[in-house]
């Protein structure tokens, strides 16, 4: 669908392959926080591999804003059935449209599917068309008479863009490891109070008394053997929950084909055997190396006790200090995390309601949810594990 709005045109894809990906990924370049799960291959993968698809709930409905030929604005949309695989949480809202006989479903999401990492989500070159942008989805969603529309985990411009449009903003908490030039593992032991670094330090030691050391490969060094592996675990760890994996084998063989270089591989092995890894994505603003990384994905095969914290966060971290990576998020939810220096962040989100009701109703409780996550961000505060200063 096209739309002309003076010397510019809205377009409404159904499938991101009609964006070209050059465009599209020069665009993401200019934001306040790019990021690799916002690239044209990333969000492709998705789609083309059958992990976001209308079958599984996500209706793409990629929009462009032109001027003339050229892209000057651009977002996933999705058209989504449930609230699967997003991160902020809105079930008690879907609950109270169908109590009062009203459908919640289908719904207007942009965002990243399955990936609750904070990042530009309007892109644009500029901020009037990131208004625009946001100003002509509205406008859709008002036309297609969805009951709302979410932009989850956007940036601070994404954001400023929300509130000029009049969306309501919800806060959520996340934890992040920031890198303050530690020499090595142990300087960064050594920023810790006591009971914390006595802790970390118990809980190497027995993984390491378990007989598990730990390889990491990166990029087109981890091979399809690794990949392999790795997707055995993933699997694993939803299978334990009772559900499917959201993400097939066919989205990672993707990622090995067209992102080999966002992706590091951490490996645990005993007795010369595979039995756990994770999955870390990484950030490479201009070719001089990461910047940030991401926890995204983990499993094992044994159980070892404190496998989990040496696989996600130590062997991470260790791995951050040693290559200059200013930051590490640990993705979604997990207050436990700021034991291991993981401390508490704000991510924003915006959201549009249709019906006024529901709209006034839902600024009245986000407006007490805000009260409460400012008072459980002090209350982590107190819990800070480095050192206090004197």
């Amino acid at each position: 669908m096209q739309k002309k709005l003076n010397d510019y045109g809205i377009r409404v894809h159904e499938h991101p392959q009609e964006i070209p990906a050059t465009d599209w990924d020069a665009l993401l370049a200019m934001q306040d926080c790019p990021g690799p799960f916002m690239r044209h291959a990333y969000l492709l993968a998705m789609h083309d591999s059958l992990s976001a698809v209308p079958a599984s709930g996500w209706t793409p409905r990629f929009f462009t804003l032109w001027n003339k030929e050229s892209l000057v604005a651009a977002c996933p949309l999705y058209l989504k059935t449930h609230s699967y695989g997003e991160y902020v949480f809105d079930w008690a809202w879907a609950n109270a449209y169908n109590q009062h006989g009203l459908d919640y479903y289908p719904k207007a999401l942009i965002a990243v599917p399955f990936t609750p990492v904070p990042g530009s989500r309007l892109l644009a070159n500029s901020d009037q068309h990131r208004d625009m942008l946001l100003q002509a989805v509205v406008s859709w969603c008002e036309a297609e008479k969805l009951s709302s529309l979410h932009m989850l985990f956007g940036s601070a411009n994404d954001i400023a863009t929300s509130e000029r449009a009049g969306l309501l903003q919800r806060q959520t908490v996340q934890f992040h490891w920031q890198n303050l030039g530690w020499a090595d593992f142990d300087a960064f032991l050594a920023s810790m109070n006591q009971e914390k670094r006595k802790k970390i330090r118990q809980e190497r030691r027995k993984v390491q008394e378990a007989g598990v050391v730990f390889r990491h490969a990166q990029g087109t060094t981890i091979s399809n053997a690794d990949w392999d592996f790795f997707y055995q675990c993933y699997e694993r760890t939803y299978l334990e929950h009772g559900n499917a994996p959201y993400l097939t084998p066919d989205f990672f063989r993707h990622m090995r084909i067209d992102m080999a270089q966002n992706w590091l591989l951490f490996i645990a092995e005993r007795e010369g055997r595979p039995m756990a890894c994770s999955l870390i994505g990484l950030h490479d603003a201009d070719g001089s190396g990461p910047v940030v990384a991401y926890g995204r994905y983990w499993g094992a095969l044994e159980r070892v006790d404190c496998l989990h914290f040496e696989a996600c966060y130590y062997q991470p971290i260790q791995w951050c200090i040693a290559n200059g990576v200013k930051r590490f998020e640990g993705g979604a939810q997990g207050e436990h995390k700021m034991a291991r220096a993981l401390l508490p962040v704000s991510t924003q989100s915006a959201h549009w309601l249709a019906d006024q009701r529901f709209s006034k109703a839902v600024e009245e409780f986000l407006t007490r949810e805000a009260r409460g996550v400012d008072n459980y961000l002090e209350h982590l505060d107190e819990r800070n594990p480095f050192k206090r200063s004197a």
